[in-house]
């Protein structure tokens, strides 16, 4: 059975055919986010056009930035990243338009779920993901299946306040918050006080072996951790599945693993720490199975 499916990020659109497990024709597309939700969305189904020239498929897997309410498939919320995008009901207009069902799901859950059915969460029943990005995202998995909370919102990890004394919500709603500090955004801002030609991680990891630089690291990797004590604290995962592209670097995750047994009480530190396994092709393999997990 062929499964289309798609990852709509704020700067680019990933498709491809899901079969047997295995993605088929991947391609990239740019999403032009600035001109809208209704443009996004006409884009989408452009390149699904383009993919019913060569392939059959029999379902549409959709993973989506925003927020997401996946029983009926329509976005309640996204950020001015996509202008017009929050109230989107995806599913009815992928469905009118191409007569097979529709799933959609938000990109760190359907993230999650790849990784839980192809990845690193394999055989893990209870774990929490976290991808490190611009910000921090987040799912959960209790007994084997997304937990979505009372809103479809669960796993809004990046909102944990870990620094009450930076605390300004009218100002600016993240203010002390767990994604302003531990997210590859936060890790960036740091080692550009240090030095302001650290633009970016792949800089910054390059120059690991420089006293300010591995200062800087460190520090941000005190951060993450402060979150990720409170997450395993609070929820008891069997397993914490980090993801994004800071996390690539091998002394990333030992530095973690150090400092986080050192911070959670003894009878928690059974919890495992993996990295995602996926990379990109986490929400399109995620996507490719959101109809088995409703």
């Amino acid at each position: 059975m062929k499964i289309m499916v798609l990852d709509i990020g704020g700067t680019a659109i990933k498709a491809g055919i899901c079969e047997d497990g295995g993605l088929l024709d991947i391609r990239e597309f740019p999403t032009e986010a600035r001109r809208g939700g209704a443009h996004v969305m006409c884009r989408a189904q452009e390149i699904i056009e383009e993919y019913q020239k060569k392939h059959q498929f029999s379902r549409i897997g959709i993973s989506t930035a925003g927020q997401v309410n996946p029983v009926e498939g329509s976005i309640i919320y996204a950020n001015e990243n996509i202008p017009g995008y929050t109230g989107m009901r995806v599913k009815e207009m992928m469905e009118e338009k191409f007569c097979v069902p529709v799933s959609v799901e938000n990109d760190v859950n359907a993230a999650a779920l790849g990784e839980a059915v192809f990845g690193a969460g394999r055989g893990e029943q209870n774990f929490a993901c976290l991808t490190y990005g611009t910000g921090v995202g987040g799912a959960l998995f209790v007994g084997g299946k997304p937990y979505s909370g009372s809103s479809f919102s669960a796993g809004e990890f990046g909102a944990v306040v870990i620094h009450p004394e930076d605390r300004n919500p009218q100002e600016d709603f993240f203010s002390g918050c767990y994604e302003k500090y531990a997210s590859a955004t936060g890790l960036v801002e740091r080692a550009q006080k240090a030095d302001p030609t650290l633009i970016n991680g792949r800089v910054i990891f390059s120059r690991i072996e420089e006293p300010a630089v591995e200062k800087a690291v460190d520090e941000w990797v005190c951060e993450i951790v402060y979150g990720l004590t409170s997450i395993v604290h609070m929820l008891n995962p069997s397993c914490l599945i980090l993801g994004g592209g800071v996390m690539e670097p091998p002394c990333v995750l030992e530095k973690i693993k150090e400092k986080l047994y050192e911070n959670i009480m003894p009878s928690f530190r059974g919890v495992k720490l993996k990295k995602a396994e996926l990379g990109n092709r986490a929400g399109m393999l995620g996507a490719s199975v959101l109809h088995e997990k409703r």
